[in-house]
């Protein structure tokens, strides 16, 4: 038997973030547009802590920080993009807060925190916590999972 939690960051966070893929030639999603990011974590364990709780989300402040270091008013660039050095020119004018990635869009932005949260999960809970999946909504009715 396993036990499931999950903690939301809504799209109503206010987690803005810029983007363009430049593959996506048939739609305006080549050019630069963006959201309002919300974030979904499930966290699973086959045991409870000591307040019978899967992970303690009093201690989810640090993936709050990451989140907001990374899509809070971000122009996330990626690091393949034709336009790349255009795009970080941005950055060096002051007029973006670019963050660089191996990729961008929701699938690529679930996998890249999935990848950053989970093992500090891990560790922090001596593996009795594993992180099960993020997903990253751009609206109510587009989203992306990332689960390993």
């Amino acid at each position: 038997m396993k036990h499931y939690s999950t903690k939301t960051y809504g799209n109503d966070r206010g987690f803005s973030c810029a983007f363009r893929q430049p593959k996506a030639t048939h739609s305006h999603c080549s050019l630069i547009h963006g959201y309002s990011l919300g974030f979904k974590f499930v966290f699973e364990s086959d045991t409870l802590d000591d307040k019978n709780w899967v992970y303690d989300f009093g201690n989810c402040k640090w993936i709050k920080k990451y989140l907001e270091e990374k899509f809070d008013h971000t122009l996330a660039i990626d690091k393949a993009d034709p336009k790349f050095d255009d795009l970080f020119e941005l950055k060096n004018k002051g007029l973006a807060d670019v963050v660089v990635m191996d990729g961008v869009g929701c699938e690529k932005f679930a996998e890249h925190v999935y990848n950053y949260v989970a093992p500090e999960v891990a560790k922090g809970t001596d593996n009795r916590v594993k992180l099960t999946s993020v997903e990253v909504f751009e609206h109510g009715a587009n989203s992306a999972i990332y689960s390993a």
